[in-house]
């Protein structure tokens, strides 16, 4: 069992299937997950993208925008995100605080490394918005980053397939789960599981990953008591 963890999620799976960004029946779903993670003593944080209202690089290339606009713009979607995990996950019991990289003080609290852990240290889960802060910069690679700084012993990467594949499974019958590589076998091969930036700190820092189904009921705890489930990335 591990002590602290950090979830990445995407803002896809926020997404209702009739379009609607913000899908009410997947809060209350995740908020039960995360709180039977949380009720076995895992300190949680959770660095959650926007990519269900704004996605920076594939609508600059669309609009015009240009590029850093576009990320800061894809910030301001995850803050959205975020606060919409914070209301279900309250809902459900969970005292839970929102720290943003964009100064937005009537919203959340800035991002404070130190009083980040606190939190953490008290049981509440703490979600991490806006990325990094910085243009060019995916939150694949801000969730790595905030793991590292928090000192978590794995970062949990949600998705909506059993683990990591050799290729993409919607796209091809013949494609094999993997449960289980080494980092530098999964930037040499390029696993499009997250980007090569992200994958690099967790290696340099000896983060393990861990992939499982998000939509797989009980499957984040699962995975964090088993190495049955899921599959791992580490040194």
């Amino acid at each position: 069992m591990y002590h602290r963890i950090l979830l990445k999620l995407s803002g896809e799976a926020l997404l209702a299937q009739d379009g609607t960004p913000i899908d009410p029946g997947f809060l209350d779903y995740l908020a039960s997950e995360v709180s039977t993670v949380v009720q076995k003593g895992i300190q949680t944080a959770i660095v959650v993208g926007g990519g269900n209202i704004f996605r920076g690089l594939q609508q600059t290339e669309r609009t015009g925008i240009d590029r850093a606009t576009g990320d800061y713009m894809g910030m301001i979607a995850t803050l959205i995100n975020a606060l919409a995990l914070q209301s279900s996950f309250e809902k459900h019991g969970m005292a839970t605080r929102v720290q943003s990289a964009l100064e937005m003080e009537k919203v959340a609290e800035p991002y404070i490394r130190r009083r980040a852990i606190r939190h953490l240290e008290k049981g509440r889960v703490v979600i991490f918005g806006a990325g990094t802060g910085n243009p060019f910069f995916t939150t694949d690679t801000a969730a790595a980053l905030r793991a590292v700084e928090i000192g978590a012993d794995i970062l949990v990467k949600a998705t909506k397939v059993d683990g990591l594949y050799d290729k993409d499974p919607a796209r091809h019958c013949d494609a094999t789960l993997i449960k289980k590589t080494t980092f530098k076998e999964a930037l040499k091969k390029g696993y499009q599981i997250m980007d090569a930036t992200a994958l690099q700190l967790c290696a340099e820092n000896n983060l393990p990953i861990k992939i499982v189904n998000i939509f797989k009921q009980g499957t984040i705890l699962k995975a964090l008591q088993s190495n049955r489930v899921g599959s791992t990335i580490s040194a």
